[in-house]
């Protein structure tokens, strides 16, 4: 006899159709149903230990494929423990679609078991938060979810999937067609590329400022050739720290000299000091091209007439059509252009030249440039290795010290916690090439019980923990504004992570001397596990770089 076709069917073969192959997630009681269709279409579960580590993994591997993470959950609370890292992809921009079980629909009202508004909590940290009303309905909702997530500004959908919606007979013939899961398109015109490049052109100083979603790998080529067509310094931002984000270097002091700044997909917020004096100069203008209208009304709202000129566009097609329209301008414009985008290009490489010989004052610990530093060779052996960086102080040295192909943060959000699933997502994205995560004591243990999930599906990565037993970022906020003398809830026990790391199945080692890092890292990627440096740091302050003259 054969079976009924359900919404659960429906639902794994429109993921088949959208070009899904791998869903994050973990079992519970109202996505069983899911669990089961994935087998006959062939899709892959990579169950974790934890609902909001699902999410953070799919949010990893969007950033670094291209294409929508999918995240299932089960309802009631496991809804509930995925929805905080919503968060970390909204601000990543990252096409994340969430997938929770729900209570049915036909006792909703009644004291369902795990009843609760699942929607309306998703609904501020996603881009669209709904619950599907019929099996009938289960394969268009996915492909409209799926839709919403890349268009525009990319960013996490969530949609709840009632259990008796799962199990309820559909229709095989009505499933979407593989053109209903592309992302809307938001081209910027011609004329508008002229208009936005005469003004860059006519400035001494312009830049490009860019947002979260052209910091992917493909993002940064496109930035890249951006520059090179219009010879304009073309900068990506995803940094919680903003414009005094250790990566970018000296940069703040160029963008505080810059006469004309293209926002392009970049929001004007905490980051850019909301484009305020000093960050910006007093009668630099801005331009704005952005996929929503209500970024283009908060930035006025911020910075009234110096914004000179406003378009409704997505960041790569603007990039499409302002590298198309460059023309043969540019060659006239690009001499006189390489003095200014050389200074910009090396103060962002600017590092205080201080730290070629940074050691800690505290015996049997690493200065953290001393802890990072050494892992720079790993990064640099693969064409396409990926660095983590997650945590407070400890992850600003990363990205200061260290640079690879491609790079997973936590972004925007400030958000700590993500960096162990995000390199099990990076180890399944990229198999072939090196996966290095930096983090801290405090935000490895957020997760470490992924380390088992590593285990399982044998996803090795290198963990570099700089292990200062406490949480630094607010250690040293109470140093500075309190003083030493009310320091308070920020200690930590000086925890042998290498060993929790080998409980669970995989490599771990302490280091203690500078000279034993670059080694022991060998050896961790050696193992084939996934494995845990436990680095003693002393635990300093973040830099923030600042170039004489």
């Amino acid at each position: 006899m054969a079976r009924v076709f359900r919404g659960a069917d429906a639902l794994a073969h429109a993921l088949r159709s959208a070009g899904v192959a791998r869903i994050f997630t973990l079992s519970g009681n109202h996505v069983m149903p899911v669990f089961d269709a994935t087998i006959d279409v062939g899709i892959s579960l990579l169950h974790t230990r934890h609902e909001a580590a699902a999410v953070h993994m799919a949010d990893a591997w969007a950033r670094l494929t291209g294409e929508p993470g999918i995240a299932l959950v089960t309802g009631g609370p496991g809804h509930a423990n995925a929805v905080s890292a919503l968060y970390t992809a909204q601000m990543a921009e990252a096409p994340v679609v969430l997938l929770s079980g729900h209570a049915p629909i036909g006792q909703l009202g009644m004291g369902a078991f795990q009843e609760m508004g699942q929607a309306e909590m998703a609904a501020p940290v996603t881009k669209a938060s709904w619950v599907c009303a019929s099996a009938g309905e289960v394969a268009r909702d996915l492909a409209r979810a799926v839709a919403i997530a890349r268009s525009g500004r990319p960013g996490p959908v969530h949609l709840s999937l009632p259990a008796d919606v799962l199990e309820q007979a559909a229709d095989a013939a009505r499933l979407p067609q593989a053109r209903a899961f592309e992302a809307s398109a938001q081209p910027l015109a011609g004329a508008d590329a002229q208009s936005i490049l005469a003004r860059l052109w006519q400035a001494r100083r312009p830049l490009v400022l860019a947002g979260p979603f052209c910091m992917t790998k493909r993002g940064r080529e496109r930035l890249r050739a951006l520059e090179a067509a219009i010879a304009v310094p073309a900068i990506g931002m995803e940094s919680p720290r903003g414009v005094n984000d250790p990566g970018l270097g000296a940069f703040a002091q160029m963008l505080a000299r810059a006469d004309c700044v293209l926002l392009l997909g970049k929001r004007c917020d905490f980051t850019l000091k909301f484009g305020q004096p000093p960050v910006f100069a007093a009668d630099c203008a801005m331009v704005q091209v952005d996929p929503e209208q209500s970024e283009i009304d908060r930035t006025r709202r911020a910075v009234g007439g110096r914004l000179r000129g406003t378009h409704l566009a997505d960041a790569f097609a603007a990039i499409e059509a302002l590298a198309a329209c460059a023309g043969g301008e540019r060659d006239v414009l690009a001499p006189s252009r390489a003095a200014w985008i050389a200074e910009v290009r090396e103060a962002i490489a600017w590092r205080p030249p201080e730290w070629d010989g940074a050691a800690s004052g505290e015996r049997d610990r690493l200065h953290p440039v001393q802890a990072c530093r050494p892992l720079q060779r790993m990064l640099d052996a693969h064409p396409d290795s990926v660095l983590v960086s997650d945590g407070g102080e400890i992850g600003q040295w990363a990205q200061a010290c260290l640079s690879a192909p491609n790079r997973v943060i936590n972004g925007v959000a400030g958000s700590i916690g993500a960096g162990l699933p995000f390199a099990l997502a990076a180890r399944a994205a990229k198999p072939d090439a090196p996966v290095v995560a930096v983090m801290g004591d405090g935000t490895f243990g957020f997760h470490v019980a992924e380390i088992d999930t590593a285990v399982r599906y044998a996803l090795p990565f290198v963990a570099v923990v700089g292990n200062d037993a406490r949480w630094n970022a607010e250690y040293q906020i109470q140093l500075r504004d309190y003083g030493a003398a009310r320091l308070v809830g920020c200690e930590l026990r000086p925890t042998r992570y290498d060993q929790v790391c080998a409980a669970f199945g995989g490599y771990g080692e302490q280091v203690t001397e500078a000279a034993g890092l670059g080694p022991a890292a060998a050896r961790a990627q050696a193992s084939g596990l996934p494995a845990c440096l436990n680095v003693t740091i002393e635990g300093v302050a973040a830099p923030v770089i600042r170039r004489p003259g």
